[in-house]
């Protein structure tokens, strides 16, 4: 699903990403945890292909194709979305008008009106959403936990194939964690193949969404890869000593 390969990546001319090799199968969840400030958005964004990130060296593969060079549109319509750790407010733009507009231009077709109601009422009732958030601006005034379900919504309307997860948990209360991580969990049965890439801090949203593998992300890159008891081990006792490895002793 998606290869990167050597990506080496500059902010400012400050190199954030060095090296950085990863691969993530279909159907498989990866996560990345790592301290504040090492690059873990910055790997998400870069895998978007967000323009303020300077690529200098590597390539980035989505299902065999070289994307290092397409544009933010061209990924989305292959199926690559991201979930924003802070999603922003566009006024003047519904909800509904977006999400019609973007699955119609994905899907190459006018999506009929019936038909995205339909959709929308589904999905907005298994997010419990209020309806008369699709008629509000994007995300104009919404609260935290209300902005991270919309970009769940999109997920749902849009069905891409790779999900990007930038701390999807941050602005979560309990029970609106558990409600948007039911209706991953719930997507991911019905389109098996999607490939996953979680990035956060804490273990608790791999409580809900249990992951193949745990990657720690340090100074760049990549310094082990372990199960699901390695994110617990990593909150217990942090990062110390982990960045004295070497990604070719610890990555299997």
């Amino acid at each position: 699903m998606l290869k990167i390969k050597d990506l080496c990546v500059k902010v400012k001319e400050k190199e954030i990403l060095k090296n950085f090799n990863i691969e993530i199968p279909d159907g498989e969840i990866h996560v990345i945890m790592g301290p504040n400030g090492v690059g873990k958005s910055t790997l998400s964004k870069v895998i978007m292909g967000d323009p303020n990130y300077k690529i200098t060296k590597g390539s980035i593969y989505y299902k065999d194709k070289d994307i290092t060079s397409m544009e933010v549109d061209e990924r989305a319509k292959m199926g690559i979305f991201m979930a924003m750790q802070n999603p922003i407010a566009i006024e003047g733009i519904k909800n509904s008008e977006f999400l019609k507009t973007a699955l119609s231009t994905i899907e190459d077709r006018n999506v009929s009106i019936f038909e995205f109601i339909k959709m929308m009422d589904k999905s907005t009732k298994e997010l419990e959403m209020d309806s008369n958030m699709l008629h509000r601006s994007i995300n104009k005034g919404f609260s935290g936990g209300e902005k991270k379900k919309n970009e769940i919504l999109q997920m749902k309307i849009l069905k891409p194939s790779f999900l990007i997860l930038d701390e999807l948990d941050s602005g979560l209360d309990v029970d609106s964690l558990k409600v948007v991580c039911d209706n991953i969990n719930d997507y991911l049965k019905e389109y098996p193949k999607t490939s996953v890439l979680i990035i956060t801090h804490y273990s608790r949203i791999l409580e809900y969404i249990k992951p193949d593998y745990v990657h720690a992300f340090i100074d760049g890159r990549i310094v082990k890869t372990s199960d699901l008891d390695f994110a617990y081990e990593i909150e217990k006792n942090g990062y110390a000593g982990l960045n004295v490895l070497s990604e070719k002793d610890s990555y299997e």
